[in-house]
């Protein structure tokens, strides 16, 4: 029997992202930009699977290739033709939608890879019965034979994403190993070059290692071309290596993003969404990530747009090492009754910012007011869709530039809906008001999360010609009442510094500032919550991140400890935190259920939330802040993996918990997206 881990129930939710109401009322030159903007998000989100694994683009090709001669229900015909019982067939659409939903055969939220439910020789069965198989076998036959190998195989390499012996990548060739990444992070700070579109690849030759670092562009030349001074390819000696740079990392499929940009060019709205436009055609034409920078300056200055979107190689959170960036596009339009609270927000900011824990030397010097928006969303192509987003993930524009929020509002409105009778590790008594105020406390979580998480602190940093931007003289760090001795040099930023445990960390970071704000009474008026209302929604906010936390468990991996999804990892640790602080605040038991077997219950006082809650946070959230500005990777690195620790010893046992919790773990919802086509072409 195959771990359900490694499989998607025949029974996993499906919710579509209904945005037609929002889409009907653009302008039809809005409705056109709209369109070739998602055109160039899908094409651009096939760099994904080739992101992911050796085998998810041949795997998605097949399923392209079957799905477009025939119908599911055509398939449903032959499928049953073929030896296939209806439990089966249904189990091949769910490992079709999953693949199609994650852009690969790894879950993009937890990072374990997930096979087809259906015995090999039926899935066989059912490609050489399509139609496709009988117009071409050979090729159909010789796409089934590189892929279906690795299709089903649970190795213990291959059942999670990781960096060397740990699993399974394809930012790094497979025989790169930490000392790899690490020495490559370094030549790329070398030459100012962020490893943000890249990947690197390794190899001996006579005895001597050599490194390439591909970049990705739609132009394969490596001299310099039309609107470069100098080309950043070449082979340069670095540390005893050869490292050499080159161009055209998915040359084909960014050649499409930038057809497609270019077209959406021709509808923007006004002379920055052009000019932001052109920056990203030159991004992914040329592989420059400075050009992409630029771009992200013109969004940032396109303030309240009717339709919004970013697109690029953005996230790193599914890079082993963490700096890399997958690539995403979305494309959304506002819901303005939904803005008007987030606008009210941004508002507050300045006078809610001192509320943080930290001095007022480790806040930034003046608070950049972003555009924060609630959007629904069009297209969201990559390997996931998240609640809400902070951009740019550009250290140096955030810092001093400013950024923006959004709100994914009809991602909310679907993806946290719970049937009481799902609702696990709960007393009876918290499940109803749970159902009612998880979806209003969890708009208020993201909000606070995304622009006073995200958008605040400040990072000291000592630039190339020997400035700081802090007073060394004067800035005590709180933590040891001793003047700040570390900082960040030159073009050293967050991700490459905190490199495997920044995403988690900073995650982690926000989600403190969301449960420690949102204890604030004007943030919940902003929100329309006043009095027991309001009480209610800080009870399920919290509740429902120390149930996040146990849940989280499902995200660890004993065998190697360590943690698959940054976002989970960073709300174990707030549960440990939280039960650390003793005094009754958060109660954890194993228990066993109705069903005989074993179960966990959550409790929380909340009359301590306001005190020993807080005051918990509080220290937590100020250490962590403090940890960063100061660019204290040792001190941040034995702080954050301390909390993060999985063990059997110690007043809970987690790792006999994290059974409890697979046990009884609820598949993650997959979304149904909308498509536009242009009537008549």
């Amino acid at each position: 029997m195959v771990d359900s881990q490694y499989y998607l129930p025949n029974d996993i939710g499906i919710s579509a992202l209904d945005c037609s109401e929002a889409f009907r009322l653009l302008s039809p030159q809005e409705k056109m930009y709209a369109h070739y903007l998602s055109r160039a998000s899908w094409y651009g989100g096939l760099v994904v699977l080739l992101q992911t694994s050796p085998e998810s683009a041949n795997i998605f090709v097949l399923l392209q290739r079957i799905f477009r001669k025939q119908t599911p229900a055509q398939l449903e015909q032959v499928a049953t033709a073929a030896g296939l019982s209806s439990e089966e067939y249904q189990a091949f659409l769910v490992y079709a939608a999953g693949l199609y939903a994650n852009m690969g055969n790894y879950k993009s939220f937890g990072d374990t890879k997930f096979i087809p439910n259906l015995p090999k020789d039926k899935l066989k069965a059912l490609v050489w019965a399509s139609q496709a198989f009988q117009e071409q076998p050979a090729e159909m036959e010789a796409l089934w034979d590189s892929c279906s190998c690795l299709l089903y195989s649970l190795e213990n390499r291959q059942k999670q994403l990781g960096l060397g012996d740990k699993g399974i990548t394809t930012y790094f060739s497979g025989n790169c190993c930490l000392e790899d990444a690490e020495l490559a992070q370094k030549f790329l700070d070398s030459k100012k070059l962020s490893a943000y579109n890249t990947r690197l690849f390794k190899k001996e030759d006579g005895g001597k290692t050599c490194y390439e670092v591909r970049l990705a562009s739609a132009v394969q030349k490596d001299c310099a071309v039309d609107g470069e001074c100098e080309s950043c390819c070449g082979s340069f000696s670095f540390e005893d290596k050869e490292f050499t740079v080159r161009r055209g990392d998915y040359s084909r499929v960014m050649e499409k993003v930038c057809y497609y940009v270019e077209k959406a060019q021709a509808y923007a709205a006004n002379e920055n969404q052009r000019k932001m436009l052109e920056e990203y055609t030159r991004s992914f034409t040329l592989g420059s990530i400075d050009a992409h920078k630029e771009g992200s300056r013109y969004w940032i200055k396109d303030k309240g747009p009717i339709v919004e979107s970013y697109i690029g190689f953005i996230e790193s959170y599914r890079d082993p090492f963490g700096s890399r960036g997958e690539f995403e596009g979305f494309v959304a339009v506002v819901n303005k009754a939904m803005s008007e609270r987030f606008a009210k927000l941004v508002s507050s900011a300045e006078v809610l910012l001192p509320e943080l824990p930290w001095p007022q030397e480790f806040e930034k010097d003046t608070f950049l007011k972003p555009d924060f928006t609630s959007l629904d969303v069009l297209t969201f192509a990559g390997s996931g869709i998240p609640a809400g987003i902070n951009i740019p993930n550009y250290d140096d524009i955030r810092q001093t530039e400013g950024f923006k929020n959004v709100s994914l509002g009809n991602v909310l409105a679907v993806a946290y809906a719970t049937q009481k009778e799902k609702l696990t590790f709960l007393e009876e008594g918290d499940k109803d008001l749970f159902i009612k105020w998880k979806g209003p406390s969890f708009e208020v979580q993201v909000g606070l999360h995304e622009l006073l998480g995200h958008g605040s602190g400040k990072l000291f940093v000592q630039d190339d010609k020997g400035k700081f931007n802090f007073d060394q003289s004067k800035v005590i760090n709180p933590e040891t009442g001793e003047p700040v001795s570390s900082w960040y040099r030159g073009s050293e930023t967050w991700d490459s510094k905190f490199s495997t445990i920044a995403s988690s960390y900073e995650e982690c970071r926000a989600e403190c500032v969301g449960l420690y704000l949102c204890l604030n009474k004007q943030v919940l008026s902003i929100f329309g919550h006043e009095d027991q209302d309001a009480d209610d929604v800080v009870y399920i906010n919290w509740l429902s991140m120390v149930r996040a936390g146990l849940l989280g468990l499902e995200f660890y991996t004993p065998e190697s400890k360590s943690w698959r999804q940054a976002h989970m990892q960073a709300r174990f640790v707030i549960l440990r935190v939280l039960l650390e602080a003793g005094e009754g605040l958060v109660g954890l038991e194993e228990v066993t259920g109705e069903d005989g077997k074993p179960d966990a219950r959550i409790t929380l006082d909340r009359s301590k939330i306001p005190t020993v809650g807080k005051n918990a946070i509080h220290r937590f959230l100020c250490k962590l802040q403090v940890l960063k500005s100061t660019a204290d990777v040792e001190g941040g690195r034995a702080f954050y993996d301390n909390y993060s620790t999985v063990s059997d010893t110690g007043a809970h046992n987690f790792l006999r918990l994290r059974e409890t919790v697979l046990l009884r773990k609820e598949a993650r919802k997959m979304f149904v997206q909308a498509n536009t086509r242009i009537s008549g072409m």
